[in-house]
C-alpha cells in the first residue's frame, strides 16, 4: 500500500486519486500511514464471524459510499488475507488487483515462499493479477522473478520477494491508470 501511495504522490502514477484505505484489522499499520502521511480516509470493518458475501457485502457498500465505481475505480488488495466472494468479484469485474508472493500459477494461497523452498524451485518471485472467482487464479498483469538460494529460509526469500513486490505493484497500477492493459480471455496484453 505504501509503495503505491508513494508512487502516486511522487507522480510516477498519474490520474489516480486514492479515496479509501480499508482494513478488517484495527492494528493494521497502513491505516495510520495512509491518513497521516498521505491524507487518505481510512475505515475499519472487522470481519470476525462474517464470511464470504456476508462480509463482502459490507465492503462493497463502503466502496460505493466512497464512490469507487465499476467504470473507473480500482481496488488494490495489499495484505488482505481473505478470499473474495464471487459476488464481490461480480460487482467489480477486472477492477480488483492483488499481489501474490510467487510466480503464479505456482504456489497459490498461503505460505507461498515456504512452498517454493520445500518444492525446490530455483526461481520464485511475485505476481500482480486481477482477482477472479478462484484462489490466486486471475489474469496475470506483471511478474518479477527472484532467485531462490540454496541457503534461503522462508524469511530471507520473503524479504527479497517483498522488495520486488514494492516495485511491480505500483507499475501495474500505473499501467492500469494509463489504460495500457487489455484483457483478452486470460491473457493480459500491455501496451508499451
Amino acid at each position: 500500500m505504501a509503495s503505491i501511495l508513494s508512487a502516486i504522490k511522487s507522480g510516477y502514477i498519474k490520474n489516480v486519486k486514492p479515496v479509501l484505505v480499508l482494513s478488517n484489522r484495527t492494528d493494521a499499520a497502513g491505516l495510520n500511514l495512509a491518513f497521516e502521511k498521505f491524507g487518505i480516509s481510512t475505515e475499519i470493518m472487522p470481519s470476525q464471524g462474517l464470511k464470504g458475501w456476508d462480509y463482502d457485502r459490507k465492503v462493497v457498500a463502503m466502496l460505493k459510499k466512497y464512490e469507487v465505481t465499476t467504470e473507473e475505480g480500482l481496488i488494490c488488495l495489499a495484505g488482505f488475507m481473505r478470499i473474495i466472494s464471487a459476488e464481490f468479484v461480480k460487482e467489480y469485474p477486472m477492477r480488483i488487483l492483488n499481489i501474490h508472493p510467487a510466480l503464479l500459477p505456482s504456489f497459490p494461497g498461503l505460505h507461498a515462499q515456504k512452498q517454493a523452498i520445500e518444492y525446490g524451485v530455483k526461481v520464485s518471485g511475485c505476481t500482480v493479477h486481477f482477482v477472479d472467482q478462484g484462489l490466486d487464479s486471475g489474469p496475470i498483469v506483471l511478474q518479477r522473478a527472484v532467485k531462490v538460494l540454496d541457503s534461503d529460509t522462508e524469511t530471507e526469500l520473503s524479504a527479497r520477494i517483498l522488495r520486488k513486490e514494492h516495485e511491480v505493484y505500483p507499475e501495474a497500477v500505473r499501467l492500469f491508470a494509463e489504460d495500457r492493459i487489455k484483457i483478452i480471455g486470460r491473457r493480459v496484453l500491455l501496451e508499451r
